[in-house]
């Protein structure tokens, strides 16, 4: 009996030591929370779940602006591995799903993988493409106007599950948004 191998889209969603007053500049930032669901791009299913706070090391002391954004406590952080363990085991996770493609909302995720790698000289986790599912989805609709994830649900007549601006929550949501699109499309 032949075994099918199952290809999937790996939705991640990154939060990051955000700021509003320009005291971490863009490049300073550092991830800290890698939210991500393998998408089975048969069943359409949610098959796993990958969530990992990580603390960070440049700017260890989380604003307050991030933590009202995302929801994520200084103590979260503080007790999460550092990058290199927490990216370790997200590769390790990763390459148990075969032929996965990395997906997230627009390439800010993508970008700040690069990033976060170089600073701390660990190679880029992923070989596969990388698919922009906002530029897919403003695709879908035929529009040239870029939504951001929720607006995306709402247009959709999607309710917004979970915390908005939570990695492992705005991956899920993706997903459901990628499964309308990718569904609607084949039918």
């Amino acid at each position: 009996m032949e075994t099918k191998i199952s290809h999937y889209y790996l939705i991640v969603d990154l939060e990051a030591t955000y700021c509003n007053n320009g005291t971490i500049p863009r490049h300073e930032m550092e991830i800290i929370e890698i939210g991500a669901v393998m998408l089975n791009r048969e069943t359409w299913e949610i098959d796993s779940e990958f969530q990992q706070f990580i603390q960070p090391v440049r700017h260890q002391q989380l604003t307050s602006f991030c933590t009202e954004l995302t929801s994520i406590r200084q103590q979260d952080v503080d007790e999460a591995p550092k990058f290199l363990e927490a990216i370790s085991r997200f590769k390790e996770w990763i390459y148990s799903f075969p032929n996965h493609i990395f997906c997230s909302w627009g390439n800010y995720d993508k970008k700040q993988f690069i990033q976060d790698c170089a600073y701390h000289n660990f190679s880029y986790p992923f070989i596969s493409e990388h698919i922009n599912i906002k530029e897919e989805f403003s695709e879908y609709l035929g529009v040239s106007k870029k939504f951001g994830m929720a607006q995306a649900l709402t247009e959709l007549g999607i309710e917004l599950k979970g915390t908005h601006h939570r990695g492992i929550d705005d991956a899920r949501n993706i997903a459901t948004i990628y499964k309308q699109i990718k569904t609607k499309k084949l039918s």
